[in-house]
């Protein structure tokens, strides 16, 4: 998505309406917010691809290695030399699958997002269609709300609230960035082996 073209944000008023409130702008905050939910549900899915067609091309490289030096260990002197490298190939094999799993796990994140961003635009069509919730800040606050308690991440709500505030899609996507790389961070430095699970 090219972001060249930047949608002005309005924000929204919907919490404190002023005489300047319009149901349009609050339209276009709820745009500008489905299109960096989009924006960054993209960016994490491409992240996490990458991360696999790296982590499978290592595996199939150290696999071929254990193979070729599994191949020439056919005597038990040369087992005892080559022992050191299929050990060091194999542990480089498995530090490349708990990568790849933890990669994996971005399809729930990539449907998770996807289902935040359905659910915005259905509140936002349900409420344009309905003239007597249509005019009314309450109502607009009322979804807002709703789609805000809906997250399960700090980086999505502190993105929303940036969006509601008037913040450009761009400025929103760095918050959001530097928010998500810092849970990354922390959340990598405090896992194990025992902490990945596939099911």
């Amino acid at each position: 998505m090219s972001l060249g073209s930047q949608l002005s944000n309005p924000g929204s008023s919907s919490v404190k309406p002023d005489l300047d409130w319009s149901q349009i702008k609050e339209t276009i905050s709820m745009l500008c917010l489905a299109m960096a939910q989009i924006e960054t549900t993209l960016t994490d899915s491409s992240k996490s691809v990458d991360e696999l067609s790296s982590t499978f091309t290592g595996m199939a490289q150290d696999a071929k290695k254990v193979m070729t030096l599994c191949e020439h260990a056919d005597s038990s002197d040369k087992w005892e030399t080559q022992r050191s490298d299929i050990m060091t190939a194999s542990e480089q094999m498995h530090q490349q699958m708990q990568r790849a799993i933890v990669a994996f796990q971005f399809y729930d994140r990539l449907s998770q997002k996807l289902h935040h961003v359905n659910e915005s635009l259905t509140h936002l069509g349900d409420l344009i269609s309905d003239a007597s919730r249509l005019y009314n800040p309450g109502e607009w606050s009322r979804i807002q709300q709703e789609i805000r308690s809906n997250y399960t991440m700090e980086c999505e709500r502190i993105m929303f609230d940036h969006i509601m505030k008037g913040a450009t899609i761009r400025e929103a996507l760095e918050l959001y960035r530097h928010q998500f790389e810092q849970t990354e961070s922390l959340q990598s430095d405090d896992s194990t082996d025992d902490d990945i699970e596939l099911f």
